[in-house]
């Protein structure tokens, strides 16, 4: 039997520029488990907080983006790394990220 570790996120922008921030939020906030209400309704929402929230987002971002990138995204890698260091031959890690851009995750085995 196989044995596994699996990271799961909701992601991150892919940088923090606001077109990348736009993207992020915009996927993010018209899912309907983040805010349920109807479709039709949570589209103008969005929009509405599209007007202004990415470039106060993005701001936000660059302050903690790194090097390397994402910090959440950076982290995730650096623990699927370590579980990797650590498993058997026979164990899998995975990242996964459901929203932005890194959606099929981290190099499993």
């Amino acid at each position: 039997m196989s044995k596994g570790v699996l990271l799961v996120n909701l992601g991150s922008p892919d940088s923090p520029s606001v077109p990348d921030v736009r993207r992020y939020l915009n996927e993010f906030l018209m899912d309907s488990r983040v805010l349920d209400i109807p479709w039709l309704l949570r589209r103008f929402v969005v929009g509405m907080i599209l007007v202004k929230r990415p470039a106060e987002s993005g701001h936000a971002y660059e302050k903690i983006w790194t090097k390397e990138g994402s910090p959440l995204v950076v982290t995730s890698k650096h623990v699927q790394a370590g579980a990797r260091s650590g498993r058997t031959s026979d164990a899998l890690s995975k990242s996964v990220y459901s929203i932005g851009g890194e959606k099929s995750g981290g190099q499993g085995r």
